[in-house]
């Protein structure tokens, strides 16, 4: 059995920050931008001429920055590429240990999956790291990879993440849109709801945390609080940033409130009093009756606010 890395699995994604691999200015300011989850870029914003050049970048930054805490990235270039096999080799295999994970972008399929399993495996014994110790995020960003999301959720163990790519997806579908990830006021209802529900069902059945793409107005914080509430409305963990701006409205927006989560905590006293002394399956709470099901919900609740830094409030 293969032991997988557990230091990133369980960590906030509420914003997972994107920082191009090829700009040595900004691979260098991405440490002190304070987002739970960052990702040094090799795949579309590196031009094709500088993909080769952007690993020894990415090697670096990785290796001589301080990056706190956080989730640790690097999105690789997809298999239909000829950059993906020198990406893994060059880039986990002289990363060292810090490095957390790797993101695969346009997964068509479980095998592909499974491909980069295996690669990670040799690159991981050949430098040296327990085998295990990289973790792949999956992106979904076609359409024959939702018709396959449930396969590809459940192709390794490595897997911590699934994360929705609205703009390829747009364009693999022939939406006419020219800019992915952003409301369409033509349609009636929301576009990608059916998408959005769909992935975040696999991933849950696979207890992997669900990631939203870009929201791509880059200084329209209201749209992108707009545009953010559908998805955490139904229950993902986060949602990518592309600047200093949006991580701050994305961790605010993906945390419960303090309210909630002592909410949620009042929940749990009285359920366990309820049942613990007083024998009881069901009980009033206030104005609501709470019962195994509030348990479920306040439980999630109470860890994701543990998750993003909250502390119960003192009576």
């Amino acid at each position: 059995m293969r032991r997988m890395s557990q230091r990133s699995r369980n960590l906030p994604r509420r914003s997972c920050f994107s920082t191009p691999g090829s700009n040595e200015r900004f691979l260098e300011k991405a440490p002190t931008v304070p987002a739970d989850m960052s990702f040094l870029d090799l795949e579309d914003s590196v031009a094709p001429l500088e993909k080769d050049s952007a690993r020894a970048k990415v090697v670096e930054a990785i290796r001589k920055q301080s990056w706190d805490d956080r989730v640790l990235c690097v999105r690789i270039n997809a298999w239909d590429t000829e950059w993906t096999y020198g990406d893994v080799i060059e880039v986990v295999g002289n990363s060292g240990e810090r490095l957390d994970e790797v993101m695969l972008p346009k997964v068509q399929s479980a095998a592909e999956v499974v491909a980069l399993d295996l690669l990670l495996t040799q690159v991981e014994k050949r430098s040296g790291l327990p085998v295990g110790h990289i973790g792949i995020e999956a992106q979904i960003e076609t359409t024959r990879g939702l018709i396959n999301v449930d396969e590809i959720c459940a192709a390794s163990p490595r897997l911590e993440t699934i994360i929705f790519g609205p703009a390829d997806f747009a364009a693999s579908m022939e939406m006419p849109v020219l800019t992915g990830g952003v409301q369409i006021p033509e349609y009636p209802g929301d576009h990608f709801h059916y998408v959005f529900s769909r992935i975040l069902m696999a991933g849950r059945a696979n207890g992997l945390q669900v990631i939203d793409g870009p929201y791509l107005r880059i200084k329209d914080m209201d749209g992108l609080r707009d545009f953010a509430q559908r998805t955490r409305v139904l229950g993902y963990d986060g949602k990518w940033a592309l600047t200093p701006d949006q991580v701050a409205v994305l961790n605010e927006l993906y945390s419960p409130t303090q309210e909630q989560f002592d909410h949620a905590w009042n929940i749990l006293d009285a359920y366990q009093k309820a049942t613990e002394d007083d024998r009881k399956g069901a009980v009033m709470f206030g104005d609501e009756m709470i019962d195994e099901a509030s348990r479920k919900m306040a439980t999630k609740f109470v860890f994701r606010g543990e998750r993003a830094g909250l502390s119960r409030s003192k009576d």
